[in-house]
């Protein structure tokens, strides 16, 4: 049977007895700092330590690696993930490019991130979706991070054809969304978006609903995705971004094709429109001639 590699810090455990002073400094360092240490350079290690990059090299070699760029692959085992866009962004930071250049490489990869969502686009499942969105007696949308501002816009786009349709990302947090998965029935929806970088809070709370029963359509990027086991339905935007871990773009298109789609279906879409209209009308900006408020 194949033994598991050994982790950095059995490595650190297994030679200290060996080390020197400035090993020993070293190595307090990494297992203070074991994700900086994963994202940093041998000449960023060196200089944060207060050490030569020789002496890095000789601290790699004491572990039983090669040298630093092995102890850096091991020191970000299980860590990829999170890692990804720092390496990314490593990559593309080494090539110059004006202001311009960047602003349109990113709209560049929102548009291929769109074509490759629409070629890839289940019918099925969005007829099930919306279906499930429509038929649910309250609608509960989960999202934290960056996919917190994802479930207001998505609270934003569902409201007006929906009987109850409410964003748990407010300002109470996982804590008061936690709380409200007490009063769910399967009669209700939990609709759950998360992207790279997937956070815990979401899939937890998705793993509960679906445990207590309550459906699940999930908004994410691939099968993959820790949310996708959890979902009655699922619906992926790919969302891959060079500079950060994900793009916004993307998921909001998602979000803003289920709203539309769920506006096309509702009966009652006309009315809602013209209700809202009426309402906000006051605060609308109506011509040069229009009064100042």
């Amino acid at each position: 049977m194949t033994q598991a590699p050994l982790s950095v810090a059995a490595r650190i455990a297994r030679a200290q007895p060996s080390f020197s002073p400035i090993q020993h400094q070293m190595a307090e360092y990494v297992l203070a700092h074991q994700f900086r240490v994963a994202t940093m350079t041998i000449d960023e290690f060196a200089a944060a330590v207060g050490v030569s990059v020789a002496s890095a090299n000789r601290f790699a070699r004491a572990l039983d690696l090669p040298g630093y760029p092995q102890f850096r692959a091991e020191l970000a085992r299980g860590f990829e993930s999170a890692l990804e866009p720092v390496e990314k962004m490593r990559v593309e930071l080494a090539h110059s490019a004006t202001a311009a250049q960047v602003m349109a490489s990113a709209l560049e990869e929102d548009i291929r991130n769109a074509q490759r969502t629409l070629q890839e686009l289940d019918p099925e499942a969005c007829e099930r979706a919306v279906d499930m969105v429509l038929a649910a007696e309250r609608v509960f949308i989960i999202g934290f991070g960056s996919s917190g501002f994802l479930a207001g816009l998505l609270q934003r786009g569902l409201y007006m054809h929906l009987h109850a349709c409410e964003s748990l990302a407010g300002p109470g947090g996982v804590s008061h969304a936690a709380r409200q998965m007490v009063r769910m029935t399967s009669r209700d929806l939990v609709i759950a978006i998360g992207f790279p970088r997937y956070l815990a809070d979401t899939v937890t709370l998705s793993r509960a609903a679906q445990q207590a029963g309550v459906p699940v359509l999930v908004l994410t990027d691939k099968a993959t995705s820790p949310l996708a086991p959890l979902a009655t339905v699922a619906l992926y935007a790919h969302s891959a971004r060079q500079l950060s871990s994900n793009s916004e773009t993307a998921a909001l298109g998602l979000i803003e094709g289920l709203s539309a789609a769920v506006a096309h279906r509702s009966k009652n879409s006309i009315q809602a429109a013209a209700g809202v209209t009426q309402s906000v009308m006051p605060w609308l900006f109506h011509g040069a001639g229009a009064g100042k408020r």
